[in-house]
């Protein structure tokens, strides 16, 4: 975690890419079943991805039939290519998972970090607010649209989203780091004082 102890202008965005989830289904809409066959690999690649053998977690995935391959699986596939740099093969993953669950909310929110990442702050702003409203709770996508907000110029909504943050997970220092930033480009030094405070002593806790 990168961690800085004075306002400046860094501004901290959660890259992350998003684990394996898939929200439930509505009962009335066909849910994906993977054949068992495909399974078996599916599992075997996912023990390869936390173990990080990132190389034979890809070929295993690569291995699925694109017809047989779970949201899940295009996911991590993004992930894997996200990470070595390869952007548009990432976007086209994450938008294969979405077009087999179209609530699969964590291939929207990677799609929103590479726009955000990439400069394209209102693309990411979309795939956000698309997060946010299949998860409301989910504090990293109100963070980094508030993220996007700040790059935009848009304090106002950036402090919002960023509060609901906080709100939601209290504990995480960027967070506060970025209130600091926002109330401090707002004219608000008091509570930008505030806010920076305690991204320190969150800073220090884990030391």
């Amino acid at each position: 975690m990168r961690r800085f102890l004075i306002i400046s202008m860094i501004l901290f965005i959660s890259t992350n890419t998003a684990s394996a989830f898939t929200l439930p289904k509505p009962k009335d809409e066909p849910k994906f079943i993977q054949s068992e066959q495909y399974q078996n690999i599916t599992n075997q690649a996912n023990i390869f991805y936390a173990e990080n053998d990132i190389k034979s977690a890809f070929n295993l995935f690569l291995s699925i039939p694109e017809e047989e391959r779970s949201p899940q699986n295009w996911l991590l596939l993004g992930n894997i290519l996200q990470d070595q740099g390869k952007i548009d093969e990432a976007i086209f993953m994450y938008n294969k998972a979405i077009q087999i669950d179209e609530k699969y909310y964590k291939a929207y929110y990677n799609l929103g970090n590479i726009y955000l990442q990439d400069g394209r702050p209102n693309m990411a702003i979309e795939q956000y607010k698309k997060v946010i409203k299949l998860n409301p709770e989910y504090a990293y996508a109100h963070y980094n649209l508030g993220c996007a907000y700040i790059k935009l110029g848009k304090y106002g909504k950036a402090k919002y989203e960023l509060l609901t943050a906080t709100d939601l997970k209290n504990t995480v220092p960027d967070f506060h780091y970025n209130l600091a930033y926002v109330y401090k480009q707002l004219k608000k030094e008091k509570l930008a004082k505030q806010y920076l405070e305690y991204y320190n002593k969150l800073i220090q806790d884990q030391i």
